[in-house]
């Protein structure tokens, strides 16, 4: 792989200097015949170019055109600027001689990786002078201006930044390129840059602008006396040119470049260690922010758990509802900002220790409890207990309304049977009977004993009352204290009713043998009365009754009931008839019989106008029966229409979820374009989900209706609004975590020099061997995956790979952790090596460095940065406050500590 990249550069390197020589052809050919300034410009230029560097061999030349003819200066030339060895040349004088030699020059300058266009050796021998300079401007493009590179720019463009760079801080100057620019007419661009390097040997505030003789000849002088640079230019030629020869100024100005090349390599280190610096920085940054994030999440985590976690019931209803309106609350308005801020948190997670990884840096451990694996399992904590907080609560509001009811059927029942007991423990107490006469005495025997079939009767309603009592008690009911009370005091005098009856019973049965009549009719009234008597009041209390449903049917099964019960009202009102017929022959009986004292049942207390009273009651009631029935029908069709309502959306929403949690996935293994592509599409989907947030509001106020009413099942659908959240929210971190790994792999491509046809082949033999689909490799499918690719895999190499794939152990590859291996060995990174050579540039070579030296080649920030963190240097020979720059610079990347 590593050749291959090389290879690659190498084609960029031919391709880019074949395009800027081809560049300079196309003028050349359209100018075919040079300006007279231009032609005197380059002749001098180019002269004392090749001078400079021929007088190393101890010659020169003095006409261009005419002293490279033989092609003997000419070869000398190239081996003086070159430093190697040309063929030896031909010692001839004849033409083919010079031919010769001129194409061993033209064909070195070729070996170099230059296209000739045009440029012959019979041009050369003839003295063409277009031709000569043409080749003298290629020899100077290839060895003294190619090379020059600034910040990711080279040759001309290179050179043209660098000068930019170089008097950026000096005014009236304003360098555009190397023929217009009024900088250079007037001489102060060449000041500047003299100025930048050497303040001793010019002081710029003293120049003017409008001196632009006396700022280039002063500019000229200094390169040539200080700087050993020959003087290439007449002053007057280039203010008398309108547009002075751009390669002739490109010649002169990459002398400067050269001269001064040790000063650029301190600023190249300069720049090297700033470069560093400001990552590292950038890092800290990015680790403050996470640890500052990550304790705000997991402090609001350990505020709101305990709260969910509290089962304190309450004891009333509205308390209750107000607990689950302060949950809605915490689930609709303050659960949602932290689940976007857990989510970004793990996306700067991921992005910062990408950015550690890609800068070679040691991987980000954060403080002890704020790992994201302890933010998840304290978020799945949190969730683990609003799960069962909502349950509970929903239990809770059940078990009060079920209370409430059981309460209210308590109260009805004992009062009725209070009302009913009421009066009776004096009369069971009475001896009325000790001065009866013997049909009054029989009458109180038949009375008691309608009075003993009306007790059993009630027996029915004691247990009932006792058994509510019981589920009370069994339920916690908040006011059980007052409800046993009640309960017992009813039980008591239950207890007392049953003696008291008892006695009198013997009582009377002791009488009866003096009392001998009792009129029949009476005795068959009450017999008849008392029944029916308490079947209207059983019938009352149950038409009465209150009832709790939660759906159609149980609704239809009351309905059912209650016809089945008017079903028998004919039965009764014959009943009725009968018993009004008994008290029609006792009346008819007394006129017939001339009967004048006072006519009363003596076996019992229930009149005609009563029976005739609760029986129209009774029939009022029925019709009032069936309208709150048909109510309730109504209310349970409203409440079918909420379930219908929310099952329609929701079995919409969750589909929908899925399909674009689907889509998602396919984006991710699918390989049909750049990353951007991908990006492009990521945020496609991710605003087309953010579009559809609406659709999940809705079905929340669609979710709080159905709770409010008190509805919780819903045959219509599987999906519950908990399965909405959950998923919706899954689908918002998924999109926003696929996001980041593109953003990801975007970053490492171009950290590391990956193009995209690179990048889709590693997705693609990643997906190819990811035979689960899953996302990641396990660890047979990584090793089939490596030996496709030609690795030779013995268990050592192979443990050693997975070391680096797979630290941890997990016994998955990651498609990050795949692409890392895949240009580990390639990459282009800074090393604590290269700082540590930075920073002895900056020292002059001695191990240590001072604090002014920092401050002098750094800016003030990263100066500032190095002294605060740059612990002292203890080894021989060290000054005052000398630094070790070498433990500063291995600590940086995680080799020491310090």
């Amino acid at each position: 792989m590593m050749t291959m990249m090389m290879m690659e550069n190498a084609v960029r390197y031919d391709n880019g200097y074949e395009d800027e020589y081809m560049m300079q052809e196309e003028e050349w050919d359209r100018d075919m015949l040079l300006d007279p300034a231009w032609e005197q410009q380059q002749r001098k230029t180019f002269t004392a170019w090749c001078n400079s560097h021929l007088r190393k061999a101890g010659t020169q030349i003095e006409n261009i055109e005419e002293d490279f003819r033989n092609g003997l200066k000419l070869m000398l030339l190239l081996e003086v600027i070159s430093g190697e060895r040309l063929p030896k040349p031909d010692r001839g004088k004849m033409r083919f001689h010079k031919i010769a030699n001129v194409n061993k020059a033209l064909e070195f300058i070729s070996s170099k990786g230059v296209k000739l266009v045009s440029i012959g050796a019979e041009e050369i021998v003839d003295g063409n002078v277009k031709m000569t300079l043409g080749m003298i401007w290629t020899i100077i493009l290839r060895f003294a201006i190619q090379d020059i590179s600034v910040e990711e720019t080279s040759a001309k463009e290179g050179l043209l930044l660098w000068c930019q760079r170089k008097t950026a801080p000096y005014r009236n100057v304003n360098v555009q390129n190397f023929h217009v620019s009024q900088s250079w007419k007037d001489g102060l661009a060449f000041c500047a840059l003299i100025h930048r390097h050497r303040p001793d040997l010019l002081d710029y505030s003293k120049l003017n602008k409008d001196d632009p003789l006396g700022n280039l000849n002063l500019a000229f002088d200094i390169a040539e006396k200080h700087l050993d640079i020959p003087k290439m230019l007449d002053a007057e030629d280039i203010i008398n040119t309108p547009k002075p020869d751009e390669r002739a100024i490109m010649t002169y100005v990459s002398c400067f470049y050269h001269a001064f090349a040790g000063a650029e390599q301190a600023e190249t280190a300069a720049n090297r260690i700033c470069k560093v610096l400001g990552v590292n920085q950038e890092n800290e940054k990015m680790m403050e922010e996470y640890e500052r994030l990550a304790s705000e999440l997991l402090e609001w985590i350990r505020r709101t758990t305990p709260w969910l976690e509290n089962r304190t019931p309450e004891k009333t209803m509205a308390e209750m509802q107000r607990k689950l309106e302060d949950f809605r609350d915490y689930r609709r308005q303050h659960k949602p900002p932290k689940v976007q801020e857990k989510c970004q948190l793990e996306i700067n997670f991921n992005t910062l220790q990408t950015k550690l990884r890609i800068s070679n840096r040691p991987a980000f451990m954060p403080s002890e409890g704020k790992m994201v694996s302890d933010i998840a399992s304290a978020w799945q904590g949190l969730e683990q207990a609003e799960k069962g907080y909502e349950e509970w609560l929903l239990t809770e509001i059940r078990r009060l309304e079920r209370l409430d009811h059981l309460a209210e059927k308590f109260r009805q029942k004992a009062t009725n049977h209070e009302n009913w007991a009421s009066g009776k423990e004096p009369f069971l107490a009475q001896k009325d009977y000790e001065t009866a006469t013997l049909t009054e005495v029989r009458a109180l025997l038949r009375k008691h004993e309608a009075f003993e079939s009306d007790l059993a009767a009630h027996q029915d309603r004691v247990e009932q009352i006792a058994a509510i009592a019981q589920e009370l008690n069994e339920l916690d009911y908040h006011d059980v204290a007052a409800v046993n009370q009640r309960c017992q005091s009813i039980c008591d005098l239950w207890d007392k009713l049953g003696t008291l009856t008892q006695k009198r019973r013997e009582a009377l049965e002791r009488t009866e043998k003096l009392l001998e009549t009792i009129d029949q009719l009476f005795l068959e009234f009450a017999k008849r009365c008392a029944p029916f008597n308490n079947w209207m009041e059983g019938a009352m209390e149950d038409l009465q009754d209150m009832f709790i449903v939660h759906t159609v049917e149980e609704v239809q099964s009351l309905i059912a009931a209650h016809e089945q019960f008017k079903a028998t009202l004919p039965e009764a009102d014959s009943e009725r008839q009968a018993i009004l017929g008994i008290h029609n022959e006792v009346q008819k009986i007394s006129q017939s019989y001339g009967i004048k004292a006072k006519i009363v049942n003596p076996y019992s207390i229930i009149t005609v106008e009563e029976l005739l009273n609760k029986w129209e009651k009774v029939k009022k009631l029925v019709p009032q029966r069936d309208g709150a029935l048909q109510e309730e029908m109504a209310r349970q069709h409203a409440h079918e229409r909420l379930r219908r309502q929310f099952a329609a959306q929701a079995n919409l929403i969750g589909p929908w979820i899925q399909a674009r949690m689907e889509e998602i996935g396919r984006c991710s293994f699918e390989i049909g374009g750049t990353l951007e592509d991908q990006m492009t599409q990521l945020k496609q989907f991710e605003h087309v989900i953010v579009a559809y947030k609406p659709n999940i509001d809705k079905l929340e106020g669609d979710h709080q209706l159905i709770q409010e009413s008190l509805v919780f099942d819903n045959k219509h659908t599987n999906y519950t609004m908990e399965h909405i959240r959950v998923g919706w929210e899954l689908l918002l971190t998924t999109i926003a975590r696929t996001i980041n790994e593109i953003e990801t792999q975007i970053l490492t491509r171009d950290a590391k020099g990956i193009s995209q046809q690179q990048m889709n082949e590693f997705r693609s033999s990643f997906n190819h061997f990811d035979r689960k689909k899953t996302g990641d490799m396990d660890t047979d499918d990584f090793r089939a995956c490596l030996i496709s690719m030609g690795y030779d895999m013995g268990e050592v190499e192979f443990a050693r790979i997975m070391m680096l794939v797979d630290p941890n152990a997990t016994g998955i590859v990651s498609f990050q952790s795949f692409i890392d291996f895949m240009t580990r060995e390639t990459a282009d990174t800074d090393t604590a090596e290269q700082v540590v050579a930075s920073f002895r540039i900056l020292a002059a070579d001695k191990p240590y460095i001072l604090v002014e030296e920092l401050r002098r080649e750094l800016p003030p920030e990263q100066a500032e940065y190095c002294i605060m963190r740059m612990p002292a240097y203890s080894g021989p020979g060290a000054l005052p406050g000398a630094l070790d720059y070498t433990a500063f610079s291995t600590a940086l990347y995680g080799e020491s500590d310090l």
